[in-house]
């Protein structure tokens, strides 16, 4: 007979964490569903997280876990989601598997906290200096290369609006369009005017070596001097495994919670990147987490107002 629980989160990450610490602290038995892969684990050191600021990822993440599995009714598999559906009688079910080895589970309610999947620029020697001279999240890393000549490279739109906001740690800043046309003449003046310079040529790889990065190589040979920098990666929601759910997603196939959480499949609850576009700070996304897990505990019990209304 598989187990059932009142809460499968599927996730390990700052908000999955959260979710299920302050959920198994409302006495649900809670089964804590992660990979153990996540999209930072190429980072370093993470910032900007009250009293474990400068703490490496996955080190967050051991002592999240080990936070949650001391409390009775706690449960962590390290395992990947690959589908869950709705059952008879009410719930899901969760299939996971992970080298190999099939499992499943039964719970109450699924919430979701798997965040995004990025996709780097096919540029050469990228992803070797990604996480330690280069960055995607300039909110969590501006202040660690403030001062220094930087790259800023990306083909979105919202460049020049991450250009802007990387001034305020450097004025010595690069924008590199890898060929794309996603900066205006208008933005690049605008730009010109903080001191900022646009570069439209393709770039074909990152300079350096074990004791840092040199500079960014251009399609025509150029190598321009570059101390660090960051890069606007394309996200992507990973949230097949939710399909057989029918819950709504969004134009950027992210769930579309309300303002509470919860999707638009009755017991199904979202939190942290898995719905809303862009990166999180790890301590708004365990924040979220938090958030919804209050929202679930009283769902579970018919929520604030169904119990009003059994007091009347």
């Amino acid at each position: 007979m598989t187990d059932r629980y009142d809460v499968a989160v599927i996730g390990g990450g700052p908000a999955g964490l959260s979710a299920a610490l302050n959920l198994v602290r409302a006495r649900r038995r809670v089964l804590l569903i992660d990979s153990n892969r996540p999209r930072n684990s190429a980072t370093l050191l993470s910032h900007g997280y009250l009293t474990r600021d400068g703490i490496s990822p996955l080190e967050l993440r051991k002592l999240g876990r080990d936070e949650f599995l001391g409390y009775e009714g706690a449960e962590h598999r390290q395992t990947l989601a690959t589908s869950v559906g709705p059952i008879d009688g009410g719930g899901f079910e969760v299939s996971c598997e992970f080298r190999g080895q099939q499992s499943t589970a039964v719970a109450d309610v699924v919430l979701v906290t798997t965040g995004l999947a990025e996709t780097l620029p096919d540029i050469a020697q990228l992803r070797a200096f990604y996480g330690t001279y280069i960055h995607s999240c300039i909110e969590c890393d501006g202040y660690d290369k403030r001062d220094q000549p930087l790259a800023l490279i990306g083909e979105h739109p919202d460049l020049v609006e991450r250009a802007l906001l990387l001034s305020q740690w450097t004025d010595d800043l690069i924008v590199f369009t890898h060929g794309s046309d996603v900066v205006s003449s208008a933005d690049e003046a605008a730009l010109a005017a903080r001191g900022i310079t646009v570069d439209r040529r393709r770039v074909t790889s990152i300079d350096g070596d074990r004791d840092g990065m040199r500079g960014v190589v251009l399609e025509d040979g150029t190598t321009v001097p570059r101390a660090g920098g960051f890069v606007r990666p394309e996200w992507s929601a990973a949230l097949d495994y939710v399909a057989a759910t029918g819950a709504d997603l969004d134009d950027d196939g992210l769930l579309v919670v309300d303002g509470h959480g919860r999707t638009s499949v009755p017991g199904l609850y979202a939190a942290g990147e898995s719905t809303a576009p862009g990166p999180q700070q790890l301590i708004v996304a365990a924040g979220d987490g938090a958030r919804v897990a209050a929202v679930i505990n009283r769902d579970l019990i018919g929520g604030l107002e169904h119990l009003a209304d059994a007091v009347q």
